[in-house]
């Protein structure tokens, strides 16, 4: 029973990456997914999430309008789509599987997702 990020690698700015979060073991058709990310010295920061059935999705800020969460369900595979990376991008992003709610306060809220995967480096040049 796992999660695994992967799609990471390096990328100029203004470049594409296309990241997903696959899991094994547990069908991913009733959980909330968030994306999160962390960078070098920082906290671990929560970027977007998606509802089960993908009709509510969340954004931080710095990354609204650039970053675009899907999900394949038949797949059991989550992605993040992200454009117009930012040196700033740079950091492990990971996916986890929680609750079926997305909102802000979720990609804060200690303990709302149960299972974590395995993180993909990003790494945006300037």
């Amino acid at each position: 029973v796992q999660l695994q990020a992967s799609g990471g690698g390096l990328v100029q700015a203004g470049g594409s990456l296309r990241l997903s979060c696959v899991a094994s073991g547990f069908t991913l058709d009733y959980y909330g997914i968030g994306w999160f990310r962390q960078a070098p010295g920082k906290e671990r920061e929560g970027v977007s999430c998606v509802s089960s059935s993908g009709s509510t999705v969340y954004y931080i800020d710095s990354v609204e309008g650039r970053f675009t969460v899907s999900r394949d369900n038949a797949k059991n595979t989550v992605y993040l789509e992200m454009n117009s990376l930012k040196p700033e991008d740079t950091a492990v992003y990971t996916c986890a599987a929680g609750g079926d709610i997305c909102a802000d306060w979720v990609l804060t809220r200690s303990g709302w997702y149960s299972r974590w995967g395995q993180g993909t480096q990003v790494t945006v040049s300037s």
